[in-house]
């Protein structure tokens, strides 16, 4: 699977979130999107993930354009596997049926399937010995290995996450990073926004860099880091090492 923004740009009332964005996600290796907040990163994500359309320009997905129709969107999304910041887990229900609900309800899989299915995922990201525990009783890095484990249960061609560790203190965070590199390791294709540097120049890859609402550079993840491109680059690499 083939994800491509061509010239895409989506603004809200008057104001442009992203404007003339043109990339390729590229295959089974990181795609890391960094930048100064506000700088369109979560747009471009929702985008490339069509829980929204462009106002110009267009997804292409496999060299097609994706359709704006909603039932076209639907199978789209449900070829990848989403993590948002704070897990968007459902609060009523425990961890393990956090994971079959999607699988049953989105994914066609029988209940039985459903449940060998999170139970594997619960051993793999050692978590299952919290699997009857609801969202309120985990801490945030068990919360958000919960999400990352719903987000794998169907086996998703593309996972993609916006801020993962954003509001984890270092040990939870940790956790979270372990998750994603065996998730990496595995050849999964992921693009994710980030503001924690020193776990995306370990994950490798490539990266997007977004300012004011435009790409300004593309390339190696290790160049970016070695060699700062832009002034912009080497401005917020330097406010991130302060923070």
């Amino acid at each position: 699977m083939q994800i491509e923004s061509r010239h895409a740009g989506r603004c809200y009332g008057d104001r442009w979130a992203i404007r003339d964005i043109s990339l390729v996600v590229p295959a089974r290796e990181p795609l890391l999107l960094l930048g100064p907040s506000g700088g369109g990163k979560s747009t471009l994500l929702r985008l490339l993930a069509g829980l929204e359309i462009p106002q110009e320009g267009q997804i292409l997905v496999d060299g097609k354009p994706l359709s704006p129709n909603e039932s076209d969107l639907r199978i789209h999304r449900r070829r990848l596997g989403f993590v948002f910041q704070d897990g968007n887990l459902f609060p009523h229900l425990n961890a393990q049926e956090n994971i079959t609900l999607p699988l049953i309800r989105a994914h066609g899989f029988s209940r039985a399937d459903a449940l060998a299915r999170a139970h594997t995922l619960l051993e793999r990201f050692q978590l299952l010995t919290h699997s009857r525990n609801r969202p309120a009783e985990l801490s945030g890095g068990q919360r958000q290995r919960i999400a990352l484990a719903r987000a794998m249960g169907h086996d998703p061609e593309i996972l993609i996450l916006d801020e993962p560790t954003s509001a984890l203190d270092p040990e939870m965070t940790g956790e979270v990073i372990d998750a994603l590199e065996t998730i990496r390791n595995e050849g999964k294709t992921l693009v994710l926004a980030t503001h924690a540097t020193g776990f995306a120049r370990h994950l490798g890859g490539q990266v997007a860099f977004l300012q004011d609402h435009r790409l300004t550079w593309t390339g190696p993840t290790q160049k970016f880091f070695e060699a700062p491109p832009t002034e912009g680059a080497r401005a917020y690499l330097s406010r991130i090492q302060r923070e």
